[in-house]
């Protein structure tokens, strides 16, 4: 029994072999960097969090061959831009509070299902349903085709960039496509429980954010779906706990930058503080990306000032309001996603 804990102890803090993570993260920092400049150039900056949903296509298929990393992608776009498109539904139409929570926790369903039958890595909806929640708590200040065309411009320049180390060795596979067995059987009757967990989950994290009177239940809802993409039971927890920690370590970087005190780094550049956070974006994701495959937690540290930098141009508010929900709806959430999968266990996958 202590051989069992101190083993998961220490995968807590393991650092997973590197895998030309640089280059994956540049990348990404690309797709992210050049639409959000372009948007900050023309003075729009608070459209940046739509650009940043498409570009987090790159984020998918890091480790294939350009073939089949495009077509990887392009599913990944599809999910990418579902949530984009559905939060900007909710925002334009003023469907907040139990919309949000019902539709949410309807397309992680159909995500989860959609992401297990073509093999998503990232695997499950997670990036989907954060687009989702965060495009409905942010006002639209374009007409909506605007800002899902954003979204899906940042998405295609992701592919371009994927795609573009094909030029050097040119090489194509005719009928080449990506291992995805169907859902059938005992794979497919495994695929509906992890759906409905995610439903569960999703739900009553948005659910307790809700009564709880949070102004940001999208945040516990996408923590409750980290565990439940992981393989196992102790990889679940392991996310689940990786999610808390980073996303606290993260909200210590976003204190620094957002807090009204002398030293932050908003405060020497005043009339600039757009270009700034902009900046900060493109570089918290080069890091995300850098350790997303190796460490969760880490990725968590630089991804939490990703999401609430980006929230904060599209709709300012108190960063101490900010930073206090973030944390509460983590916990929430990931204590959610952590207990759901204690109480539905899935089966086995067969091939």
């Amino acid at each position: 029994m202590n051989d069992t804990l101190m083993r998961h102890l220490r995968a807590l803090h393991r650092l997973g072999p590197a895998n030309n993570d640089h280059l994956s993260a540049l990348r990404v920092a690309v797709s992210v960097a050049v639409p959000s400049l372009a948007l900050l150039f023309l003075g729009r900056p608070e459209l940046i969090i739509y650009a940043v949903f498409g570009a987090l296509t790159g984020m998918y298929g890091r480790s294939e061959p350009h073939q089949l990393r495009l077509m990887h992608q392009a599913q990944a776009a599809l999910v990418l831009l579902s949530g984009v498109g559905v939060g900007i539904f909710l925002s334009v139409n003023h469907l907040h509070s139990w919309w949000l929570v019902g539709v949410e926790a309807a397309l992680a369903g159909v995500g989860s299902v959609f992401s297990d039958r073509v093999n998503l890595k990232p695997n499950g909806p997670f990036f989907g349903i954060l687009a989702l929640g965060a495009c409905a708590s942010v006002p639209t200040t374009v007409p909506w085709f605007a800002a899902l065309l954003i979204a899906a411009a940042s998405a295609a320049f992701s592919l371009v960039i994927g795609f573009g180390g094909w030029v050097r060795g040119r090489t194509w596979q005719p009928g080449a496509v990506r291992t995805a067995t169907p859902l059938l059987g005992a794979r497919k009757q495994a695929a509906m429980i992890h759906a409905a967990r995610y439903v569960m989950a999703v739900g009553a994290a948005g659910a307790i954010g809700v009564l709880s009177g949070s102004g940001h239940p999208h945040w516990a809802m996408a923590a409750a779906a980290v565990p439940l993409a992981g393989a196992d039971l102790p990889s679940s927890v392991h996310r689940g706990l990786h999610r808390i920690m980073g996303t606290f370590l993260g909200l210590v970087l976003v204190a620094v930058v957002l807090l009204p005190v002398p030293w932050a780094p908003l405060q020497a550049f005043p009339g600039a503080e757009a270009a700034v956070l902009a900046v900060l974006v493109i570089v918290f994701q080069f890091t995300t990306e850098l350790f997303m495959t190796r460490h969760y937690g880490l990725a968590m540290v630089s991804f939490t000032p990703v999401i609430l930098l980006m929230t904060q141009l599209a709709a300012p508010a108190d960063p101490y309001v900010l930073i206090t929900e973030r944390a509460v709806e983590t916990v929430v959430g990931a204590a959610i996603g952590i207990a759901v999968i204690v109480l539905v266990r899935r089966r086995r996958r067969t091939s």
